[in-house]
């Protein structure tokens, strides 16, 4: 304070400016935008004492209501005049510390990091939003935070003499978390630990909190990964007592279900999953019909017949909604007992399942649909490897059969593409672990005709029951029902994405849906192999919207399919036991079900997919990092994938490994961020980093607390660079 009272006294000699006065004023407002000023309250806060600019205060505020940035509340008193007022809304922190928010009402405001006002990322807030502009965005403060997206969170623990602080995993929360030695729940220094906000004060930079757990020590592979679990909220052990009820569920099959199902026991049927797969939740059965058609069954593992609605292992899957699969390992969403062995459809078993099957003819014609519950007896278990090998080499177990569906499985795909899906095939970073889970290679999982076989029957299972129930010819008599829906792209971001790729000699060309697909299509096809095919299909998926479940059906532009669902992995996902429930109530001429208690399921399915996503991610990162640890000074090839004010992203071409480059780095020039085409740019030497570029690197440090690598720029490739400005210095040198 002693300070800025020093600053107005030289201002009240006369030395103060109107446009330095403007400038404090509007910060003034900026910082307070719900509080109302009068000149007089407006030269205390700024402590100006002089008549001059006290009188030049009240002319710089009706200057600013005549131009529309405050508005007069009553006579004389001044208040930040906003475009659309309040709104509520969600908030996405960025890399940056700025943040969006994304309104209930479709809008995204920009929010500076000033004016989070103790908002963390996900949080439900209700913001005002004001006239100015930043990043092509209306600007806004948080006023309030509605509620709180979580408040447990994973990180290390800092002790001091008489105190600790939490120093949070996630980049997504730039606060320490103070927690009190009494809190500590015996946690050591250094430990990974679960720690609870308890509060936050309006006058507190940093949150108070207690230890909720303790980890363990950082490092150790089994910490780690509950750590990432638990940063999402996302559970890594099931409750005892379910487990308990989980024994009891009796897996013998009784005359009554054989008489109440359809037989398949005699039908030849098999799996096809990853080696490491222990939860089988499909098999196909195959035979051909007397007229020379085909018969091929989608059996689906009936876990609702053995799982009660409403009961305690039912709402427990509701409350985790998938089974998250990180790097080294499966968080079921059922218990052991039910995932890997009761409903799992293991070789040589008989196996209660729920059934689509299909007659179809030698050109993948659907003849005739059939669903309903049924008993089948898996002869063989395939890997996807395996059965590449027998499509491949036309030789091994269950040839016919194999052949056969792979034959129908290609027709049924290309006519998909030709109807407009979209063929997104992301690169899967895989590791080998060794037994405490250290990563020795990176490898990449490829999606090969034995994939495509499972897939085109799974969507077909799919597609058809979602049109069984949604294709009514009186729309008014739809019944309620869980749809997995994807609407068209983003208009801004695929704009982006077609200006983007032209620098790669690509385009994407019409204006349909079909014609976009289409391009899209060769798009990939194009860039396969490529050293920019990570970056375009990220790009690409990015301005795609995100699938989700939803009662209201839309959809699915990526699959162009008018009607979709989720069916095959009631294993794995909440909402396949759903729809599974609904088609056997629909099936027996049932009454249409609550549609708002539906909707508010998939909701909760869709979120609970997201976070498990997220988690995977994370596992991901942390054992690139890891992979990278003893590498440091090492020099790799890479693509710059994300540019920001503070570096440049790049992704190893060999790894996928994804680090930062600092900028301050960068040393042979002053960079400036340029944010309108996302690049940086030298002020003396015209140099521009731009998304793409070739660049190699060395790994400099790693961070596997952070999950975080930092790169330094070694050469780059070829360089473009943009005219040359002249430069004015950054200081004023003395005479």
């Amino acid at each position: 304070m002693k300070n800025k009272k020093k600053k107005h006294d030289k201002k009240a000699k006369g030395a103060i400016r109107k446009k330095d006065l403007i400038k404090e004023i509007l910060q003034l407002f900026a910082n307070n935008p719900t509080y109302t000023y009068n000149y007089k309250q407006i030269a205390k806060l700024l402590d100006i004492k002089d008549d001059g600019p006290r009188v030049m205060i009240t002319e710089i505020l009706y200057e600013l209501k005549f131009s529309g940035t405050l508005e007069e509340v009553y006579t004389g008193k001044f208040k930040l005049k906003a475009l659309v007022g309040y709104a509520i809304g969600v908030i996405e922190i960025n890399r940056d510390g700025t943040a969006e928010v994304h309104t209930e009402d479709n809008r995204e405001v920009f929010i500076p990091e000033f004016r989070l006002n103790h908002a963390l990322h996900g949080d439900k807030v209700q913001i005002l939003i004001s006239h100015r502009m930043k990043r092509d965005l209306p600007e806004g403060e948080v006023v309030k935070v509605l509620e709180r997206a979580k408040r447990n969170f994973v990180g290390t623990i800092s002790i001091e003499r008489n105190y600790a602080f939490l120093i949070p995993d996630n980049k997504q929360m730039p606060y320490d978390i103070f927690i009190a030695q009494k809190d500590l729940k015996k946690a050591k220094n250094g430990q990974k630990v679960i720690a609870r906000i308890t509060d936050w004060p309006a006058n507190m930079k940093n949150p108070n909190g207690e230890v909720v757990e303790v980890l363990g020590n950082p490092g150790v592979n089994e910490v780690e990964m509950h750590a990432i679990l638990a940063e999402f909220e996302l559970p890594y052990r099931f409750p005892e007592e379910l487990d308990g009820l989980a024994t009891k569920i009796s897996d013998k099959i009784t005359t009554k279900d054989y008489n109440e199902r359809r037989d398949f026991r005699d039908i030849p049927t098999f799996t096809i999953d990853p080696v490491d797969a222990k939860d089988f939740d499909d098999a196909l059965s195959f035979r051909v019909l007397a007229n020379g058609n085909y018969e091929i069954g989608v059996h689906i593992a009936d876990v609702t017949h053995y799982i009660d609605s409403g009961s305690p292992i039912d709402n427990e899957a509701i409350e985790r909604g998938t089974s998250v699969y990180l790097v080294d390992r499966c968080v079921p969403m059922l218990p052991e007992r039910l995932s890997n062995f009761i409903c799992s459809l293991r070789p040589n078993e008989e196996k209660l399942c729920f059934s689509a099957v299909f007659e179809l003819t030698n050109s993948a014609e659907i003849i005739n649909t059939w669903f309903g519950r049924t008993v089948i007896f898996s002869k063989r278990r395939f890997s996807y490897e395996e059965a590449q090998t027998v499509i491949e080499t036309r030789k091994g177990d269950m040839l016919n059969e194999i052949l056969k569906l792979h034959e129908l499985a290609q027709i049924l795909r290309k006519t998909r593409f030709k109807s407009g899906a979209i063929g997104f095939e992301r690169t899967e970073v895989k590791f080998n672990l060794d037994d405490k889970g250290k990563p020795l290679g990176v490898f990449f999982k490829e999606n090969k005709e034995s994939n495509q076989l499972i897939e085109e029957f799974m969507l077909l299972a799919n597609k058809k029951v979602a049109e069984y129930v949604g294709k009514a010819k009186d729309k008014n008599k739809v019944k309620p029902f869980v749809y997995r829906i994807h609407d068209k792209p983003n208009p801004e971001k695929f704009e982006s994405l077609r200006n983007f790729i032209t620098r790669f000699g690509y385009n994407i060309e019409g204006g349909s849906d079909k014609q976009i697909s289409k391009s899209l299509n060769k798009l990939m096809d194009e860039v396969k192999g490529k050293k920019e095919q990570n970056l375009i299909e990220t790009l690409a998926l990015r301005s795609m919207a995100k699938a989700r479940y939803s009662t209201n059906n839309i959809g699915h532009y990526g699959l162009a399919f008018l009607h979709y669902t989720h069916f095959t992995s009631p294993i794995r996902r909440y909402p396949d036991m759903l729809v599974h429930r609904l088609l056997a109530h629909y099936l027996s001429h049932g009454t249409p079900k609550d549609e708002q208690s539906l909707e508010k399921l998939c909701k909760h399915s869709s979120d609970m997919e997201v976070k498990a996503t997220e988690a995977e991610r994370a596992s991901i990162k942390y054992k690139q990092v890891e992979f990278m640890s003893d590498k440091i000074g090492q020099e790799f090839s890479g693509v710059i994938t994300g540019v920001a004010g503070f570096g440049l992203f790049v992704e190893l071409i060999d790894s996928k490994c994804e680090g930062m480059v600092p900028i301050r780095e960068l040393d042979d020039d002053f960079y400036e961020f340029d944010e309108d085409n996302y690049c940086l740019v030298g002020k003396q030497n015209g140099k521009k980093f731009q998304l793409g570029d070739d660049v190699k690197i060395e790994v400099w440090r790693t961070n596997l607390a952070k999950k975080h690598l930092d790169f330094r720029l070694v050469e780059t490739g070829e360089r473009k660079t943009v005219a040359k400005r002249p430069v004015k210095p950054r200081f004023k040198k003395k005479r």
